[in-house]
């Protein structure tokens, strides 16, 4: 089984503050002083003369050109994967089909139940999706009326793969980099689910001593949660 846990709201990034340059131009003008010898009678006699200052020509501006516009970003891809996925992990022998879940009222990450909950990987909706740049987040139960998807999960070691692959044949590959115990109640097991600026996998499991709380849905809980990490090593798309 799989114990629920309650999200916070998630914060939104800050916005990014454009800059902005500007530049001034200025221009002088200059008189002009000039001498000339003017005759007078039979002598000749020089003479200043102070030439009348030509009047100024009015400053025109330089004329501007405006910047060229950036190119336009070419448009995001799509994301790699359809709708209809699967998680394969060939170390420990699973091969799922991938279930869209969410957040109910409460903002409690919905959790499978009912018949064939056990064989059920969770996507969550508030994640981000395979290969897009994010941290995305699944869940599953580690024994459901006996052992479930993930019921060795914390047996994967570094470098073990974890494949997701579409209905058309297209791939995301991981590389697990994390395999850790951590206590159910420690706020950093649910910080495991929050978004993260690089490409990442997550999937959260339950772990340690199992004991009955007479829930009618998951019979008891378990004391620990298995956390799994895995890096982004490749993109198959088609």
């Amino acid at each position: 089984m799989f114990r629920k846990y309650i999200l916070k709201p998630l914060t939104s990034p800050e916005k990014r503050r454009p800059l902005i340059a500007a530049g001034v131009a200025s221009l002088l003008a200059l008189g002009v002083l000039g001498y000339a010898l003017l005759p007078s009678g039979g002598e000749q006699e020089a003479a200043l003369v102070v030439a009348s200052p030509s009047p100024q020509a009015s400053a025109t501006p330089a004329p501007t050109v405006a910047p060229a516009p950036p190119p336009a970003p070419p448009p995001p891809l799509p994301p790699p994967l359809s709708e209809t996925q699967s998680m394969i992990i060939d170390r420990i022998g699973v091969n799922a089909p991938v279930v869209v879940y969410g957040l109910d009222e409460n903002r409690v990450p919905i959790v499978p139940t009912g018949p064939g909950a056990g064989g059920i990987v969770a996507w969550y909706d508030f994640s981000a999706r395979p290969g897009t740049g994010g941290n995305t987040v699944f869940a599953g139960h580690v024994t459901w009326n006996g052992a479930a998807v993930f019921y060795s999960l914390s047996t994967l070691g570094a470098g073990d793969q974890i494949r997701l692959v579409d209905d058309r044949g297209a791939q995301v590959v991981y590389q697990v980099v994390m395999n850790e115990t951590m206590d159910a109640n420690d706020p950093a097991t649910l910080q495991t689910m929050y978004p993260a600026d690089h490409d990442i996998l997550t999937i959260v499991t339950c772990g340690g001593t199992f004991y009955r709380t007479g829930d009618p849905v998951f019979g008891g809980e378990y004391t620990s949660r298995t956390v799994i990490r895995a890096e982004l090593v490749s993109i198959t798309r088609v």
